[in-house]
């Protein structure tokens, strides 16, 4: 398959495969003339990597799983392990949109939203919260 097929068999674009093979997660077979040529294997590699990106793993996090799938002798704790970290790091990053949400909802909340200058949006984010230094 050549790069266009490649993108149409697995939904990923031309330039996000280029980058991968530029950053060593594939590496298609090349023609004499340079052109790429992708295997069922290729495309296989390309499919998790899409899959586990939608998921929010990292670059690095990609490489780890796709290095434990090739792996046949890894334990599975392994990437039980990796799936739990970024699993941590999402409820992580859930809990710190709920705070935003609510300190946002709040400030909406209590701004008038009138001809007045008065904004207490504005009066908020002008001053630093309780407990953290000021920024220069």
């Amino acid at each position: 398959m050549n790069i266009g097929e490649i993108a149409g068999h697995t939904g990923l674009p031309a330039k996000t495969i280029r980058y991968y093979e530029d950053i060593g997660l594939i590496c298609p077979q090349r023609t004499t003339n340079g052109y790429r040529v992708f295997s069922q294997t290729d495309a296989h590699k390309l499919t998790f990597l899409g899959r586990a990106r939608a998921l929010g793993f990292s670059i690095e996090e990609c490489r780890k799983l796709l290095a434990l799938y090739e792996d046949k002798d890894r334990a599975s704790s392994d990437v039980k392990d990796l799936a739990r970290g970024h699993l941590q790091e999402i409820e992580d990053k859930i809990r710190q949109l709920q705070d935003m949400r609510a300190t946002l909802s709040n400030l909406v909340e209590s701004c008038a939203g009138d001809d007045r200058p008065d904004c207490p949006i504005l009066m908020n984010l002008a001053n630093p919260p309780r407990g953290t230094p000021e920024r220069e």
